[in-house]
């Protein structure tokens, strides 16, 4: 059993009973802790007594929603949110509200897909807490509100842009290869190709020159990627 996982306590909220035993029982073979509510009303009471260390919040549930609960819940905890939804088509709903969401996961979805989302949400967010120095003077991250400032001023940036900055300016210097930066963009693994990222870069730097006087801060390195690069 992970020692690590075991400690850490997972929260399920799923109507459907069948979704919910077994991905009840795919947390505990990992050695997570879980609990289950499959009612919308009782779940930000609940995360208040309980504070868990992860919510698996369904989109459609009973009583309340789970874009509301979620609303509620960012309104006196940080705790990581992953968003289950059964409807495609509510994704750029979901992420496009500013609703404090971390991360997302359709319906259907294999349970070790699920399993593989949580373990890397950890990582994630462990990886920034054992920095407590911002990496750049210049830009200032929000990972939970998913907002970026140049100088203070707010960037009005994608849900892709914002991961494109935040990988960036995670390693000033680092050279991160196009590939390595697709997979740190997408969480489907959906196919894409270097213009793509290219794309991206390019509407990044083009938003960051209207804040700052040097938007080559996201430096080409030619056949090999981009580097950010902290101003002297």
């Amino acid at each position: 059993m992970n020692t690590t996982a075991s400690k850490r306590t997972v929260l399920v909220v799923e109507d459907e009973a069948r979704i919910a035993q077994l991905l009840l029982d795919y947390l505990q073979s990992n050695g997570y802790n879980s609990h289950w509510i499959d009612h919308g009303e009782e779940v930000v009471n609940w995360v208040q007594q309980h504070n868990p260390d992860l919510i698996l919040l369904d989109l459609m549930l009973p009583g309340k929603d789970g874009i509301s609960i979620c609303q509620e819940v960012r309104s006196f905890s940080d705790v990581p949110i992953i968003m289950v939804t059964a409807r495609v088509e509510e994704i750029d709903r979901v992420l496009g509200l500013e609703i404090g969401a971390n991360d997302y996961i359709c319906k259907p979805f294999s349970p070790r897909e699920v399993m593989a989302r949580i373990k890397a949400l950890f990582r994630t967010l462990a990886s920034r807490q054992q920095s407590h120095h911002p990496a750049s003077r210049v830009i200032e991250l929000d990972a939970e509100r998913m907002q970026a400032t140049v100088y203070e001023n707010a960037l009005d940036l994608t849900l892709v842009e914002f991961r494109l900055l935040t990988t960036l300016v995670s390693q000033p210097g680092r050279i991160f290869s196009r590939t390595q930066l697709m997979d740190n963009l997408y969480d489907d693994h959906r196919v894409v190709t270097d213009r793509t990222i290219d794309s991206h870069v390019k509407n990044l730097r083009k938003k960051i020159a209207e804040l700052h006087s040097d938007p080559e801060i996201i430096k080409s390195v030619y056949g090999v990627g981009y580097k950010f690069e902290e101003p002297g």
